[in-house]
């Protein structure tokens, strides 16, 4: 939309000679009052455009304001997604931390209970090793062969055997019986030395030590030492009997 005013005969155009409708006899020069009404449609004019591109502006500026209004609280929302996510996987993972813990424990109080158990059944069988003593026979004859087996471990020219106080009797007799058949069976010498002033200690079951001559060299078949061997040897079958088969394990140890 445009607007003009029409030139006044002084506007400063050049003379070209030619006569404008001013000079033309009957023109009427514009009064102020149509000067003024011509500036006030002129005003109105530039006004109307002046709001019109206002209002252009404010829309645009509102479009964009909530363009990146939008951007924003998406940001901020994925933002918040991913906090949360990650807090999430950091409760599970605490979660499964402390159940493996837990379940750890209990596994560690199990074995505990086991292990504690089979110490007592251990520690019971020990004490019922006193009844084997008091059957002297029986007893005798265990003496014969843990003497013998000894014997053939140590296979020393010289052996010290160690015995309780009031087996040495029969620790005597077994020695006896011993050597005719350790000599026969490896061909060679030996020399059988009871100490007689350092027995075996008084809570000692029964059976006997044997040492080299000097002593670095043992060989410990008391009836505590063979039981613990034994039990050894045994403890996978034990635990089987105790407490079944475990189906995590390939192999006994």
């Amino acid at each position: 939309m445009s607007y003009s005013l029409p030139l006044s005969p002084t506007g400063g155009k050049e003379n070209t000679g030619h006569r404008s409708d001013l000079d033309k006899p009957g023109a009427m020069a514009l009064s102020d009052a149509d000067v003024q009404k011509q500036i006030k449609h002129m005003m109105a004019f530039i006004e109307q455009e002046a709001n019109e591109k206002a209002e252009e502006i404010d829309a645009k500026a509102e479009e964009e304001f909530n363009i990146e209004k939008g951007r924003l609280v998406q940001t901020q929302r994925l933002k918040i997604m991913e906090y949360y996510e990650k807090k999430e996987k950091q409760i599970e993972q605490q979660k499964k931390i402390q159940m493996s813990n837990l379940m750890n424990q209990a596994r560690l109080k199990v074995l505990k209970a086991r292990d504690d158990l089979i110490s007592e059944l251990l520690t019971e069988a020990k004490q019922r090793l006193a009844r084997v003593v008091k059957d002297s026979a029986r007893y005798q004859a265990l003496l014969d062969g843990l003497i013998l087996q000894g014997l053939y471990q140590l296979l020393e020219l010289k052996v010290v055997i160690r015995c309780r106080k009031q087996d040495l009797p029969m620790v005597k007799s077994a020695v006896q019986k011993s050597i005719p058949i350790y000599k026969a069976a490896t061909k060679k010498t030996l020399e059988v030395v009871i100490d007689e002033n350092g027995y075996l200690a008084p809570e000692v079951s029964g059976g006997i030590e044997l040492y080299n001559a000097d002593g670095k060299i043992k060989v410990a078949n008391t009836l505590e030492s063979r039981l613990d061997l034994i039990a050894q040897q045994m403890m996978p079958d034990i635990r089987v009997a105790l407490f079944g088969a475990n189906p995590n394990r390939k192999f006994l140890d």
